[in-house]
């Protein structure tokens, strides 16, 4: 029986789909204008997890996560730097899900774009215009009218009274009420727009995740996902939108990730302790920091350190010794351990637990290895399963372990390997192998004369 938090009622409740036998999964994915981060990362193994999670009790899962390829953060990057930002945002798709890839992480069922689903969008819109959820002001700007929406704070759990009395308009908003949020924004110079019965322009943030999930999985759907930071205002603004446009309940779960600390604090760019996923993999496995974002339950604050992602180095070298050397044999599953391990998984996905019952299979194989190595291939082999679910140890144990001892001629090929792609242009490629080498401890130096490596 799995239980999950919803955040929607504030406690635990059994898990109970819409429709027998099948799931529906909403999660919101990146804005695309930079390189992913560990909060990224963070959210795209959290939910990863729950992905495999679902389809291991075979629920049929439809896992949709989007991507925000339009937003001011994007405009203003692309105006930055004088490029199109279809081709900024294209660069980054591509950047995200490298890193996705490398941490292992199983693509959604579908990944649609906010840029496709304009059409979508306009018509959200008129449907909450229409139910007089929303309207139209002199300069084309449209806003949902939070007032017309007596649920709103449910999710967050925070009043309209106290909202309005820190809230403001900014200069040049003609909302009539500071708590009123854009659903459509009016062209403005130098900025990509779209034709719409208000004028050209283009959609707010928090309408293109209404219009792209109920597109994707109807008016009414399973479980809605992402970081603690949307929960207020962007999936509270949701909420409004899909039910003032449908009149339907529009998420039963409600789901969402603790922060990312760097050493004890919140992890930002003014604090100048900003990681990207490709900054960590440059010292790290990806598996390491896969299984570090496990340590710690979904819901909790993840703190980032080298000492903790040492420690994740430590534990997965102690998983891939005791299955090492081992023949392949039939996994055993009915076992105290893969018990503590579904019970963990069923109460909220909680992964520090299922580790702990993995720790304690692999002590029980150690144990084993001289008295009965059947038995003890057997129960490495269950603990393969059980790592699958959580999208770890499925390495060849010898590889893993042998990881760091790279031959020369190997590096050679992959020096090679990123020169051509520079000749070729494929800058992308280029950097995949520089940071691929990098992982492997393995510094390059280029010069006109050619590059040369030396190891760290």
């Amino acid at each position: 029986m799995l239980k999950l938090h919803n955040d929607l009622s504030g406690k635990k409740e059994v898990f109970t789909p819409l429709q027998a036998g099948k799931v529906n999964l909403y999660v919101c994915g990146m804005t695309v204008y930079d390189l992913c981060h560990l909060g990224h990362a963070r959210v795209m193994v959290a939910f990863d997890v729950v992905y495999r999670y679902l389809q291991t009790l075979g629920y049929e899962v439809t896992y949709i996560r989007n991507i925000t390829d339009i937003d001011d953060k994007i405009i203003r990057r692309a105006n930055e730097q004088g490029e199109p930002f279809e081709q900024l945002t294209e660069r980054f798709i591509q950047a995200m899900h490298e890193d996705a890839d490398a941490l292992g992480v199983l693509r959604p069922t579908v990944e649609p774009k906010a840029t496709d689903h304009i059409a979508q969008i306009i018509a959200m819109v008129e449907r909450l215009i229409k139910r007089g959820h929303a309207y139209v002001v002199d300069n084309g700007d449209v806003y949902y009218q939070v007032a017309s929406f007596p649920d709103y704070g449910k999710l967050s759990g925070k009043s309209i009274d106290d909202l309005k009395a820190g809230a403001r308009v900014e200069p040049g908003e003609l909302k009539r009420d500071p708590l009123d949020f854009a659903l459509w924004k009016s062209a403005k110079p130098d900025e990509p727009y779209w034709p719409s019965p208000w004028g050209n322009g283009r959609p707010g943030w928090h309408i293109e995740c209404s219009a792209m999930s109920t597109q994707a999985l109807g008016d009414s759907f399973d479980i809605h996902g992402g970081g603690a930071d949307l929960l207020f205002p962007h999936h509270e603004n949701e909420i409004a939108q899909s039910e003032g446009a449908t009149g339907h309940p529009f998420v039963k779960y409600w789901m969402h990730n603790g922060f990312v600390r760097i050493n004890d604090e919140k992890m930002s760019k003014s604090l100048g302790n900003f990681f990207t996923v490709r900054e960590v993999l440059a010292r790290y496995r990806a598996e390491e920091v896969r299984y570090f974002i496990l340590t710690s339950h979904y819901r909790s604050p993840l703190n980032y350190s080298d000492e903790q992602l040492d420690n994740a180095r430590g534990a997965l070298t102690r998983f891939y010794t005791a299955m090492r050397g081992l023949p392949s044999a039939q996994p055993v599953d009915d076992t105290p351990f893969k018990q503590k391990f579904d019970a963990a998984m069923s109460d909220d996905f909680n992964t520090p637990e299922a580790l702990a019952a993995m720790f304690a299979l692999a002590r029980e194989i150690n144990r084993l290895r001289q008295e009965d190595i059947g038995r003890a291939a057997a129960l490495a082999a269950a603990l393969k399963q059980m790592g699958a679910i959580l999208g770890i140890l499925q390495d060849d144990p010898e590889s893993y372990l042998r990881g760091d001892m790279v031959d020369d001629e190997a590096i050679d090929a992959l020096i090679a390997q990123r020169t051509a792609a520079k000749a070729n242009k494929n800058w992308a490629e280029a950097d995949r192998l520089r940071d691929q080498l990098q992982g492997m401890n393995i510094l390059l130096e280029d010069s006109p004369a050619g590059t040369t490596w030396r190891r760290g």
